[in-house]
């Protein structure tokens, strides 16, 4: 009820707020009496826990935060209460109590980071579109080069640098987990000093981003040398704008640069 309260008060739609939702009402419910039952040790919680699943089983739509207490719940169980019992099929996505793979969750878990991340873009548009341009599609593109689906990257990234290059003003992409290792491994190749450097909010510009990601698709789907070339005048053209203190957009379009160079000359004695 305090999270909806919450909702209300931010946002006016409710378009908006079934975006920002992270818990079905029902089923946190259902997750507060089964942690206050199993604290009071009542016999009837298998009972409780068992309409619990059969709620999850019914519900058309379930958030994330639905399951990763489902899971949170079947690991903090008695054992013998957790072995008698299956989830089911919850939406398409099935789920075992005992079971340890957890791969399905994490790919839940990264479509939704995807799709809140997209959202926030959308709402920096709307809200702050009069003073910076503002693309909303680059975690998506993101996405699909981890998935490995180029094409769809690259579709993705090629509209963004278009719109981006003469930006004045534009948002970053928090890319920690990310580029940390490449990147961190690229500071230290170019100067040992950056091991001093602090970098716990590693962020690049969305152009820089896109750049990058404009370059491994068009490498990977083996461009022709002239969309390389292009490529590369994109890239030293955003390079000379940029100021020298944002270290990780000089190294990243750096590191592409010199992707495409070694490329492009491989490519030329080929021919």
């Amino acid at each position: 009820m305090f999270y909806q309260h919450v909702l209300s008060a931010t946002f006016d739609h409710q378009q908006q707020r079934q975006y920002c939702s992270v818990f079905t009402t029902e089923l946190f419910a259902y997750y507060l009496n089964i942690k206050l039952t199993s604290v009071a040790k009542c016999p009837v919680i298998t009972g409780i826990f068992q309409r619990y699943l059969k709620c999850i089983c019914e519900k058309r739509q379930i958030f994330v935060g639905d399951i990763l207490v489902l899971k949170l719940l079947s690991s903090s169980l008695e054992q013998n209460i957790c072995s008698e019992l299956d989830v089911g099929k919850c939406d398409g996505f099935v789920i075992c109590v005992s079971e340890l793979d957890t791969s399905e969750l994490v790919e839940l878990l990264q479509k939704s980071a995807v799709e809140h991340f997209t959202t926030c873009h959308q709402l920096e548009a709307q809200q702050f579109g009069s003073v910076g341009t503002i693309v909303t599609t680059d975690y998506e593109a993101l996405y699909a080069y981890i998935l490995g689906d180029y094409r769809r990257c690259l579709q993705l990234s090629t509209p963004n640098v278009h719109t981006l290059l003469y930006a004045v003003y534009m948002s970053c992409v928090v890319t920690r987990e990310v580029f940390m290792q490449l990147l961190t491994a690229v500071m230290l190749i170019v100067n040992p000093d950056y091991r001093e450097l602090r970098c716990e909010n590693v962020a690049v510009l969305q152009l820089t981003l896109s750049l990058y990601l404009m370059t491994q698709c068009q490498l990977k789907l083996r461009y022709s040398v002239t969309s390389m070339a292009q490529t590369l005048n994109y890239i030293n053209q955003f390079r000379r704008r940029i100021s020298r203190d944002r270290t990780f957009d000089h190294l990243t379009l750096r590191l592409a640069s010199r992707k495409i160079v070694t490329n492009l000359k491989l490519m030329l004695n080929n021919f």
